[in-house]
């Protein structure tokens, strides 16, 4: 699809802005019963929810972002973790996952400062389209077009359903007992921009408390991020990025290119 210049999407790719999307993903993700399910019993975000964050980011950044040897390795580091989860390499649940984090990627740039025009969100979804395939999601399962993309959305998001057990892993992930102080710290700011950009439906089911008081910390919140973002220079908003995959790679031993494809 044309009539985005190359580097302008390789620089909307490489911003960090999704970070702020990260826990809004993870419930999305875990409000289907069987990925909460195991969630709950293979994952520990109650003692390292810093570290299941940055796991996660490293994956999108290798396959979106990274070289085809970064998006190997952490296609492989996935892999081996999915290996004794049941469930993990049920079709529906990985697509649901891949497109969880594209949706909340998209809606923290339009939240917080730098909205995708039509052409340029079309080709931001062929490129989070790896990140299916990585998943062992079968490359024709992805929606071809936003329109499919907002269809498949609309039907998955009906059907979800809040379970205990993604309960709990939302007390382990918002209300972390065992993180470093500095995680602790930020929770506060986390859990509103995380409870304040889930979809309705999914808040109620929650049973997070949503009124008006919480609408207007929310949107105090975002005016403050939004702010925060407009005066970071660019090379900072990306950073994050060539970081994680650095560490990706002298984890994983080393010997890959240390240039990615990010701008």
């Amino acid at each position: 699809m044309g009539g985005v210049p190359e580097r302008d999407l390789r620089r909307f790719l490489a911003d960090s802005t999704p970070v702020a999307a990260g826990g809004r993903a993870i419930l999305l993700q875990i409000a289907d019963p069987v990925v909460a399910a195991g969630v709950r019993r293979h994952s520990d975000f109650a003692r390292r929810p810093q570290q299941r964050l940055a796991h996660t980011l490293t994956f999108v950044y290798a396959v979106v972002v990274g070289t085809d040897a970064d998006a190997a390795v952490a296609a492989g580091f996935v892999d081996r973790a999915h290996r004794p989860v049941a469930g993990a390499d049920d079709v529906d649940r990985q697509l649901w996952v891949a497109a969880t984090l594209y949706d909340s990627a998209m809606r923290a740039h339009e939240l917080f400062g730098t909205p995708a025009g039509p052409a340029l969100a079309e080709r931001v979804l062929d490129a989070y389209a790896p990140i299916g395939t990585a998943l062992r999601v079968p490359a024709d399962r992805w929606p071809a077009t936003v329109a499919d993309f907002d269809r498949y959305w609309t039907g998955t998001l009906a059907g979800l359903r809040v379970t205990d057990d993604a309960r709990g892993v939302v007390r382990d992930l918002l209300h972390p007992r065992f993180a470093p102080l500095w995680v602790r710290a930020a929770m506060p700011l986390v859990r509103v921009v995380t409870v304040g950009m889930l979809p309705d439906a999914l808040r109620s089911q929650y049973g997070f408390a949503w009124g008006p008081r919480e609408q207007r910390r929310f949107r105090r919140t975002v005016r403050r991020v939004r702010v925060a973002r407009a005066i970071l220079p660019g090379w900072l908003l990306r950073l994050p990025g060539p970081l994680l995959l650095r560490t990706m790679r002298r984890y994983a031993g080393g010997g890959q290119p240390a240039r990615t494809r990010t701008a």
